[in-house]
C-alpha cells in the first residue's frame, strides 16, 4: 500500500468520525428544537421540525402569569455573573501568590489542590448544607455564589499558576525597579498578559450555573430563587405535569447566554486552553 492510498483512507477515516460525533452532538440539539415549536403537548412528531411549527411556548414562558422562567432565567444570569467575575478574582490572586512567593507550606498547598479535585462534589453535600444553614445562606443566591466560587478556586488556580509561570519573572524585576509594588505588578502586567487563561476561567465559571442541578436542590429551597436547570426539572417533575415541550423551549433558550459569551471571548480561549493544559 503506497503513501498515497494510506493517507486517503486516514482522511476517510477522520471525516466519518467527525461526521459520526457531529451526529452525536446535533441530533439531540434538533430534536430538542423541533420539540420546542410543537404547538402542542407531544414528545413527537412526523418530522425533525413540525409542518404547523409555533413559538408559542417560547412566549408562554416569558408572558404567562403561571411561569416563573423569567425570574429563573434573572436568577442564573445573577449567579453565572457573580460567580464568574468572584472566580476570576480569587483564583488570579491565589494563582499570583503560588507562582511569584515562597512561603511555607506552598508545595503541600499545590498538592492539596490536586488531592481536592479526586473527591466529587457528592461527598461534601452535607457539610455545605449544614455550613450555608448556620451561616444564613441556605436558600439564598449568594450562598450557591460562595459554594461555586470556592470549588472553582482549587483546579483553576493550579491551571492559572501554570500560566502565569511562563511569564518571565525579569517583567515583575523591572517593574520593581520601577517603583511598583506587588499589586502594581499583578493588575498591570500579570492580568493583561494572562488574558487567554483568564478567558477560560470565566467561561468554564460562567457556564456551571446554567448546568448544574444537584447543587441547586441541596442549596435552593424558594421558587422564586430557582436557577434554570432546577425550575424545568420541576417543571416536568410535578405530578400530572405534561409541559414536556414548554420544558424544551426553555432549555434551548439556555444555550443564548452561553453562546454569546463565548463569542465574546473566543479570541482567547484556544490559546488559554493549550498554554493551561501544556505548562506548569
Amino acid at each position: 500500500m503506497n503513501k498515497k492510498t494510506k493517507n486517503r483512507i486516514s482522511q476517510v477515516i477522520m471525516y466519518t468520525l467527525i461526521i459520526i460525533m457531529a451526529v452525536i452532538i446535533f441530533y439531540p440539539l434538533l430534536w430538542t428544537l423541533g420539540i420546542s415549536l410543537n404547538p402542542g403537548t407531544s414528545l413527537y412528531s412526523a418530522s425533525m421540525i413540525p409542518e404547523d411549527w409555533s413559538f408559542e411556548h417560547y412566549v408562554w414562558l416569558f408572558t404567562d402569569p403561571r411561569s416563573d422562567y423569567l425570574t429563573w432565567y434573572k436568577n442564573t444570569l445573577f449567579v453565572a455573573f457573580a460567580t464568574s467575575i468572584l472566580a476570576v478574582i480569587f483564583v488570579t490572586l491565589t494563582a499570583y501568590a503560588f507562582s511569584r512567593y515562597r512561603f511555607v507550606g506552598r508545595k503541600y498547598g499545590l498538592y492539596a489542590f490536586l488531592i481536592l479535585q479526586m473527591f466529587p462534589v457528592l461527598m461534601a453535600m452535607v457539610a455545605i448544607y449544614i455550613l450555608l444553614n448556620q451561616v444564613g445562606l441556605l436558600d439564598t443566591l449568594w450562598g450557591l455564589i460562595l459554594v461555586y466560587v470556592g470549588g472553582a478556586i482549587p483546579m483553576n488556580a493550579f491551571l492559572v499558576k501554570g500560566y502565569f509561570d511562563t511569564i518571565p519573572r525579569e517583567l515583575d524585576d523591572s517593574a520593581k525597579m520601577d517603583g511598583a509594588g506587588h499589586f502594581r505588578i499583578f493588575f498591570t502586567i500579570m492580568l493583561p498578559l494572562a488574558k487567554p487563561i483568564i478567558a477560560v476561567v470565566a467561561l468554564f465559571n460562567f457556564m456551571a450555573p446554567f448546568m448544574d442541578f444537584i447543587l441547586p436542590r441541596i442549596v435552593l429551597r424558594s421558587s422564586e430563587n430557582y436557577t434554570l436547570a432546577l425550575g424545568l426539572f420541576n417543571m416536568v417533575n410535578d405530578a400530572f405535569a405534561n409541559q414536556f415541550t414548554r420544558f424544551a423551549a426553555g432549555s434551548i433558550l439556555i444555550a443564548i447566554p452561553i453562546a454569546i459569551v463565548f463569542l465574546f471571548l473566543q479570541r482567547y480561549l484556544i490559546s488559554g486552553l493549550m498554554s493551561g493544559s501544556t505548562k506548569g
